[in-house]
Order: structure tokens, then C-alpha cells, then sequence
């Protein structure tokens, strides 16, 4: 079977957005117009296609990347195939976008024309930079109250630093919203309201509008000519591009990331949709315009790269594991080269094992169609994986290469978890180990010492979401513990420590002995070690043993048992016996010292410090700000936002639990919030005895 549309004609992207700002219903009408879905579905009443957990149906908010393959004709009437990736936008889901922008070609951000730029916005901005991601800009909410366009305009670049591409201009605003003026053709489109926005009527520009217009187009030009020098040199002469050659530096500027096209609507009143729907064919790349992805040879370890080219050796990323209800579990892959059949066998070159391709599906948000072959290019869900886990590499074992790992973010809150009855207890283990290999972010653990269960993550919604599933899904009662803060242990002074191991009772006695210096480690959080051993005072093959007993000490620190940040050792000086030293003397050696040297070396604990953003009516900004001070808050800042004020604050993630309650009631309900992990901070001393006294007992 022959590929049915060329790779140039591919568009894999993402709609990225801060909560709320209506990328659900977006996505929905891009699927309803390109002729996937047949009834639209409403974020309000819960039947959103995209949104098919059951929690997200409830909540109105997307949590799954769930992906989607549709087609729609571009303007030159050629049928372009379109694989959207649905990302969520509440914070406690970062790594989910991390994880799809990893894989799309392009993204369409989304603003509430309302709020502009919020926090969140900056977040997954700031992770499509990271994997240079060309975006398009869709202000939407046109028809809400309080919608400014140019204020969005503005927003992108004091916010996030960027170049907006004004393309069209809305024609009215709030309820007066009508339809948009394209700056390329000159001319205004207006919906006609009785035909759910399938419909418009191309007229002229407004006559009170046909100034900004001019004003806006020239902006457009200007931006656009200066990436070509041949285009700029014409310019400066006096020589306009035409229509077409401005879309042609669009697309080159955008799929260069140096600006981004801006565009508007209202997804809800489906004015803006299609116009949209054109210009992810006209700006956004194919898997052909962008670079080709590298990757690591499996044996060589030499930088190789792969080609968006049927013809070269298969090359794929497994970017999301789900449990599907029919099926089992479902791997989504993006296959960067060559191509796949059904049945095939594949090497995951990070696991080191082969693995055999049982069904191969293509994903409608909540439907699948069997397929026999996938192409460079395609998404594609995969059935009988056992091995594979998100982030892997899937390749042709005889060419295999590692593309690169995706990083995932350490857990900030954990709780202990417990099964209700006797009956719960081993089907709630099978489902915690099933969620955490959908998820990279979210962790199980059992402590030691209680035998309790601890799962760690992102936030409370992210937990809560997690127990949520795991009642529906797997049908799995729990008790939930309250939510214990991930603290940290360090230590901020140098010390030197002499330790000497020994045992002698007959036989083969151990005997080593260590000299190590311990200070904070200047270059951040990770430990480092040092050895500075010379004339062989510790033989070289015991020096791994003397690292390896310290990293096992890191896990628990000396005040309260949390893990360790922030350490460098340095290995001096230390002696040995021809007979009685061995790795594992010295690695008992250099444990016993380095819990020694922490106690002495001004171990501190350190907490979680978040990164709290509030927007809030005038009134309350006075509560707002006493509120957070008596949470330990630092108040960084507050700026004028519309007629709401934005506070920003640092506060320990101790003292955020159920803020949102207590924000409501404060504000009436008309406040919210926004909350990051930004860095670890020591605690202070009273409230760290307190810590201490808590968790010394339970350790």
C-alpha cells in the first residue's frame, strides 16, 4: 500500500494554551469543520471529543494528549492531512505538553483575548522554545467581555518576548464581534451568525477601519521582508512583494521561529475557525521543512541523523503510553523516517529489546481505525508493546539509534495512599505501576520504614486526578493520606572528614580507610564527586565504591531522613590492606563517613519554593496580599492587568494546600490562581525544628 498523501502535505501540530482560554472548543471545531466530527461538542455540558477521560469530561479540562488525524482543503483546493495533538493547559500537566511538543512540527497558541498572556501561557511558551517549535498565534474569546486585541498584541511582546505578525484585525469586539479584515487580500470577512459560522461574506473593509488596516498591513510588511535580503532591497526601492510572495515569507519566517502570525475569533461563535484551518497549511511546516532529527548511533555512539524519508531506515519516538478500554495498552509513536507494517518487529534501542508491533491504529479522539502501514511522518497508537515506555526510541534493528530522551520534572508533593480493603490491595498496586508508566511525572514509592504507599507529583489536581482514575479505571477504593511536602536536605559548609573502616574476626577480615572533604556543591543542586587521590593511597578500582557509598547516603539525609541536594565530595586521602580491602569495605567506609561529616558540615533543610501568581479584582488585593505574607509569601510584584491587579509571590508549597478554597471565599469567587515550582529554599530555623520533630518519628 502506497502512502495516500505526500509528506509536504502533513501538518502535525498542537494547540498549546493557558487553562480556560478555550482550546478544547477550539480543537473541537477544527475537527467538525474538517468533517471528523459530526456534533460539535460543548466544554460546557461535557461532551467535548477531544476530552474523553471521564474526569476531564467533569472537570472541562484536558489532561490527555489525546491525538487526532483529519483532512481539510487549503486554499489552492488541494487536500492537506492534518494530525492535531491535543495538549492540557493546567499547570499541574506541563510534562504532558513537554511530551507533545516534543513530537509536533508546529503549534497554534492560543489567547484569551480577555487575559492575554497569563502565567501559564509563558510556561508552555517557554517549552515550545525549548524545542524551537514554529507557532501561530490564535487571540480567541473575541466575542467576551473585556476583549482587547491590541492589548494581546502588545502582551506577546513585553510577556513573552516575541514577534506577533498582526495577519488580520477583528472588525468589532465583545458582543460586537463580527468578523476580521485580512491584511493580505484586503478585504473583510463577516459570518453570517445563522450559519454556525460555516458561512461569511467577503466584502470591503469597513470605512472607519480601512486607515488601521493600511497601518497594520505596512507593519506586516515590514516584518516580512526584512528575513530576505533581495525582498528588503526591493522594499527599500519602493517595490511592494505581492500577496503571494508575502505568504511566502510568513512561512519562512514562522518555520524560521523568528515571528509568529496572529490571527483571531471565537472558536465558541465558530467565527475564525477556517481562516486558521488555511493558515496551518500556509504557515505551519511539513515534517519535510524542518530540520532532520538527530539522534545517537546505538553502537558508535556517533551523532547520526534521520530524514522525514520513507525510503530511510525506520526511526520513531513512543511520546505517550494510555490504557485504552478495548484494546489494553496504547504506545503513541511519531515516526520521523521510513515505514511501518503491522506485525513488524522493532528494537527499543533504550530498553535494549526487541518488540513486536501487534495492531497498529490510527486515533480519532475516542474512535481508531485499524491500519496495515504507517508512513515518515504519521502518528500512529501501537497495541502489543510490553517493554516500550514514554520517550523510547523505536528503530529498525538492523540501523539502530537512540533519538533523544525527553527529561521529566521531579515530583513537588507526594501522599501516603492506602487500599480499603483486603481485595483492593494487589489491584491497586497493578493500576499505581500502570498510570506511572503513562506518566513519567508521577511516581509510586514504598517508604521503608512504615511499608506505607507514597505517590508523588505535580500538584494536588495531578493526585487527585490520579486516585480519580484509579477508582474509575481499575476499580480501585483508597484511603488518601494528607499531602506531605517534597522537602530536601543539604549541607552548607565545608568539612573534612577521616574515617577508618575495619573488621577483624578470623579469616578474611574488610578494612578501608577514607579522607574526603564535603562542601555545598557551587554549580547547583546535583551531587559531584572528586577523587584527588595520587601515588595510590586508594587503588583505582576502589574509587567507584567510595562514590557509590556516598550515593547511597544522599537518599537520607541526617535531619529528618529527605533526600540530599547540592553536595560535592572530594576524595584525599585513605590507605588499604593488600588482603582485606575490597569496593565493598571502602563503600561501607565512605557511608559511615559521609553520615558522620553531614552532621557536622551545617546540614539545613530546604523546601519547595512555588512561584504563585494571582489575578484579582482591585478589592481584594489588600486580603490577597495578607493572606499570602501569613503563608510565608514574598510578595515579588503587582501590575495592572485590564481592571484586575496580578500579585506575584514566592511561597512554600507547605503552606499552598487548599488555597483555592480559601482564595474563593476571600474574593467571592472571582480570583484565581496560578502555581509553579520554581527552586528549593532553606526553611527557617523554627519551623524547620517543627519539620524535624515530624518526620525524625515517622523516618
Amino acid at each position: 500500500m502506497a502512502r495516500e498523501y505526500k509528506i509536504e502535505d502533513y501538518r502535525n501540530f498542537g494547540i498549546m494554551a493557558h487553562i480556560d482560554a478555550g482550546k478544547t472548543t477550539t480543537t473541537e471545531r477544527i475537527l467538525y469543520y474538517t468533517g471528523k466530527s459530526h456534533k460539535i461538542g460543548e466544554v460546557h455540558d461535557g461532551a467535548a471529543t477531544m476530552d474523553w477521560m471521564e474526569q476531564e469530561q467533569e472537570r472541562g479540562i484536558t489532561i490527555t494528549s489525546a491525538a487526532t488525524t483529519t483532512f481539510w482543503k487549503g486554499r489552492d483546493g488541494k487536500t492537506r492531512r492534518f494530525n492535531i495533538i491535543d495538549t492540557p493547559g493546567h499547570v499541574d500537566f506541563t510534562i504532558e505538553v513537554e511530551r507533545s511538543l516534543r513530537v509536533l512540527d508546529g503549534a497554534i497558541a492560543l489567547l484569551d483575548a480577555n487575559a492575554g498572556v497569563e502565567p501559564q501561557t509563558e510556561t508552555v511558551w517557554r517549552q515550545a522554545e525549548k524545542y524551537n517549535v514554529p507557532r501561530m498565534i490564535f487571540c480567541n474569546k473575541m466575542d467576551k467581555t473585556g476583549a482587547d486585541f491590541y492589548r494581546s498584541v502588545e502582551m506577546i511582546k513585553t510577556r513573552l518576548g516575541a514577534t506577533a505578525v498582526v495577519m488580520q484585525l477583528p472588525i468589532g469586539a465583545e458582543t460586537e464581534f463580527k468578523g476580521v479584515i485580512d491584511l493580505i487580500e484586503m478585504n473583510a470577512l463577516i459570518w453570517r451568525d445563522e450559519s454556525l459560522g460555516a458561512q461569511w461574506d467577503v466584502v470591503e473593509i469597513p470605512e472607519d477601519m480601512k486607515a488601521k488596516a493600511e497601518e497594520y498591513r505596512e507593519k506586516l510588511i515590514e516584518t516580512v521582508v526584512d528575513i530576505d535580503e533581495a525582498a528588503t532591497e526591493a522594499y527599500l526601492e519602493g517595490i511592494l512583494p505581492d500577496n503571494e510572495q508575502i505568504r511566502a515569507l510568513v512561512r519562512r519566517g514562522t518555520i524560521d521561529v523568528k515571528f509568529h502570525p496572529m490571527f483571531c475569533g471565537t472558536a465558541f461563535k465558530n467565527k475564525g475557525v477556517q481562516p486558521l484551518l488555511d493558515a496551518v497549511v500556509d504557515y505551519l511546516p511539513s515534517p519535510m521543512d524542518i530540520p532532520a532529527i538527530k539522534g545517537i548511533d546505538f553502537k558508535t555512539e556517533a551523532e547520526i541523523e534521520r530524514h522525514a524519508d520513507d525510503s530511510e531506515p525506520l526511526s520513531m519516538l513512543a511520546f505517550k503510553i494510555m490504557n485504552d478500554p478495548f484494546v489494553g495498552s496504547l504506545t503513541f509513536a511519531r515516526i520521523y523516517s521510513g515505514k511501518l507494517e503491522k506485525g513488524a518487529s522493532v528494537m527499543n534501542t533504550v530498553k535494549d529489546k526487541r518488540e513486536r508491533v501487534g495492531r497498529m491504529l490510527q486515533m480519532h479522539s475516542n474512535s481508531r481505525e485499524d491500519i496495515e502501514e504507517a508512513f515518515a511522518g504519521d502518528i500512529v497508537a501501537l497495541a502489543g508493546l510490553k517493554e516500550t515506555t514514554t520517550g523510547d526510541t523505536l528503530c529498525d534493528p538492523l540501523k539502530p539509534v537512540i533519538l533523544e530522551r525527553m527529561e521529566f520534572p521531579e515530583p513537588v508533593i507526594q501522599i501516603a495512599i492506602e487500599p480499603k480493603t483486603k481485595g483492593d490491595q494487589e489491584k491497586m498496586g497493578l493500576a499505581l505501576n500502570r498510570l506511572a508508566a503513562e506518566d513519567p511525572s508521577f511516581r509510586v514509592k514504598t517508604d521503608q520504614e512504615s511499608g506505607q504507599t507514597i505517590i508523588a507529583g505535580m500538584g494536588e489536581l495531578h493526585l487527585d486526578i490520579i486516585v480519580d482514575r484509579m477508582r474509575r479505571e481499575f476499580k480501585v477504593e483508597a484511603t488518601v493520606g494528607a499531602p506531605q511536602v517534597a522537602y530536601r536536605e543539604t549541607i552548607t559548609r565545608q568539612h573534612e572528614e577521616d574515617y577508618t573502616h575495619k573488621k577483624q574476626s578470623g579469616g578474611t577480615g574488610q578494612f578501608a580507610r577514607v579522607k574526603i572533604v564535603f562542601e555545598p556543591n557551587p554549580d547547583g543542586d546535583e551531587f559531584k564527586f572528586e577523587s584527588k587521590i595520587v601515588g595510590g593511597s586508594v587503588p583505582k578500582e576502589y574509587i567507584p565504591g567510595v562514590q557509590k557509598g556516598i550515593e547511597s547516603v544522599l537518599s537520607s539525609g541526617p535531619l529528618a531522613g529527605f533526600p540530599m541536594l547540592g553536595v560535592k565530595a572530594t576524595l584525599i586521602d585513605g590507605a588499604f590492606h593488600d588482603v582485606d580491602s575490597s569496593v565493598l569495605a571502602f563503600e561501607i567506609a565512605s557511608r559511615a563517613c559521609f553520615r558522620e561529616a553531614a552532621k557536622k558540615a551545617g546540614a539545613q533543610l530546604l523546601e519547595p519554593m512555588m512561584k504563585v501568581e494571582v489575578v484579582t479584582p482591585e478589592d481584594y488585593v489588600g486580603d490577597v496580599i495578607g493572606d499570602l505574607n501569613s503563608r510565608r509569601g514574598q510578595i515579588q510584584g503587582q501590575e495592572s492587568r485590564g481592571i484586575a491587579v496580578v500579585i506575584n509571590a514566592n511561597v512554600p508549597l507547605a503552606n499552598m494546600f487548599k488555597y483555592v478554597d480559601n482564595l474563593r471565599s476571600m474574593s467571592q469567587g472571582r480570583a484565581q490562581y496560578t502555581m509553579t515550582f520554581d527552586h528549593y529554599s532553606p526553611v527557617p530555623s523554627n519551623v524547620a525544628t517543627e519539620i524535624q520533630a515530624k518526620y525524625s518519628g515517622q523516618k
